[in-house]
């Protein structure tokens, strides 16, 4: 089983008016330099708050959710303190409750 840590906030405010991507391409690049394998996903409408231990992180998020998933604590930390406005957490998966840690509840078009 693995810990998976998260960032999680709405659609909106992480898509919309953070420049997330500029820094999803920087992490990317600097991980593809170090030859570091990718350890974060961004998962719109996260099937992991549908687990019940998810109920408070689920309801205290603005709709609809948008999570950065990564196995590394360290990258969770710096996008809370770079970002501020969101929700963090952990899981472990999969379990009973969270069988794909990554999977969404929106269908991909």
């Amino acid at each position: 089983m693995q810990t998976y840590h998260y960032i999680l906030a709405s659609h909106h405010f992480l898509i919309e008016e953070e420049p997330l991507e500029e820094v999803l391409k920087e992490r990317t690049r600097h991980y593809h330099e170090q030859e570091k394998e990718i350890d974060f996903w961004l998962v719109r409408n996260p099937a992991f708050l549908e687990a019940p231990e998810m109920a408070a992180n689920k309801a205290n998020c603005p709709k609809p959710p948008v999570a950065i998933i990564s196995t590394n604590p360290q990258f969770i930390t710096w996008l809370k303190l770079r970002l501020e406005y969101v929700i963090t957490g952990e899981f472990n998966a999969p379990s009973a409750t969270i069988p794909d840690p990554l999977a969404s509840l929106t269908a991909v078009s």
